[in-house]
């Protein structure tokens, strides 16, 4: 039977990003995928990470830069990037922010992501 899913769960993160988790872990207990919108501001970024999960961004406005061994995308609004499970990457965002949709397979979660510590300030 269809289940409607009536508002996402705000998971809290560093640096003013907002994750609105639709399906996953969080909001509706699925571990085999989870679908995500966030917004991030300009500017923000994250560690680099090596997570155990494939996913699926879709940008819907501003850009997201994608940092990866081979070097750096820059994702604009109305493209999409597929990062593999085992590849480091680190996420950013450029001048003007991003809103995105993000898919993961199976579903993230924290220890999955394997993010590396930043070094101090």
């Amino acid at each position: 039977m269809p289940e409607i899913i009536t508002s996402p769960s705000s998971i809290p993160v560093p640096g003013g990003k907002v994750i609105a988790e639709y399906v996953g872990r969080v909001n509706t207990g699925e571990t085999a995928v989870s679908i995500a919108h966030m917004t991030a501001p300009p500017g923000w970024g994250e560690p680099p990470q090596t997570p155990q999960f494939d996913e699926y961004t879709v940008v819907l406005a501003g850009s997201v830069v994608v940092e990866h061994d081979g070097g750096r995308l820059v994702v604009t609004a109305g493209e999409a990037v597929v990062t593999r499970a085992g590849e480091r990457i680190r996420f950013s965002t450029g001048d003007a922010g991003a809103e995105y949709v993000a898919v993961c397979l199976p579903a993230f979660a924290p220890d999955l992501a394997h993010r590396e510590e930043e070094p101090p300030a």
